[in-house]
């Protein structure tokens, strides 16, 4: 089975590529992240991802061009749901471009974070798949996140200290105890 793996960063991607990898299936990593703010964020977090590509020789596509209007004018006056709108921004994308490029399905590597909301993004991710017409593949891989991050460490890929939004960098220097980004 074919799969387009919507890639957030690196080191997410480590261990669900290496699973579905393991499990059989062709992955393919689309790294499409508009949320991601700043510009030099959004490019270090690529680079990893495409790092991460290369070091476990799985085809990356990127987006071509870096939009985060397209994730501002969503959120704004809309905060309350960015993480909604965040996930149905991306989702959306990814399974678009597996559909319109013939894949059997799509999946995301932000299922590999337990700082995500798992059942809002398995919803949104079933959603978008019906309205598309192509399979959603959910996995919880949250037990294994911290192996993901080790792993990461030694592959010397980029790490991350906030989910990639304005927001969550906000409650990160505000030394919020939620990081629901």
């Amino acid at each position: 089975m074919k799969v387009l793996m919507h890639i957030c960063c690196g080191p997410c991607g480590v261990y669900p590529v290496q699973d579905l990898l393991k499990q059989g299936y062709d992955v393919h990593g689309y790294y499409y992240n508009p949320n991601i703010h700043p510009y030099q964020e959004y490019a270090k977090r690529k680079e990893g991802a495409e790092e991460m590509g290369r070091q476990l020789e799985i085809p990356l596509l990127a987006a071509t061009e870096y939009h985060p209007e397209t994730y501002f004018r969503q959120v704004s006056y809309n905060e309350a749901e960015r993480c909604h709108i965040c996930y149905s921004i991306r989702l959306q994308e990814t399974a678009t471009r597996a559909k319109a490029e013939e894949y059997d399905g799509f999946t995301t590597t932000l299922l590999i974070s337990p700082w995500q909301k798992h059942d809002l993004m398995r919803q949104i991710g079933e959603e978008v798949a019906e309205d598309v017409g192509i399979p959603f593949l959910y996995f919880d891989w949250r037990k294994r996140f911290s192996d993901g991050r080790r792993q990461a460490k030694l592959m010397g890929l980029y790490r991350q200290q906030y989910c990639g939004c304005l927001y969550s960098e906000q409650e990160r220097y505000q030394g919020s105890d939620e990081q629901d980004g």
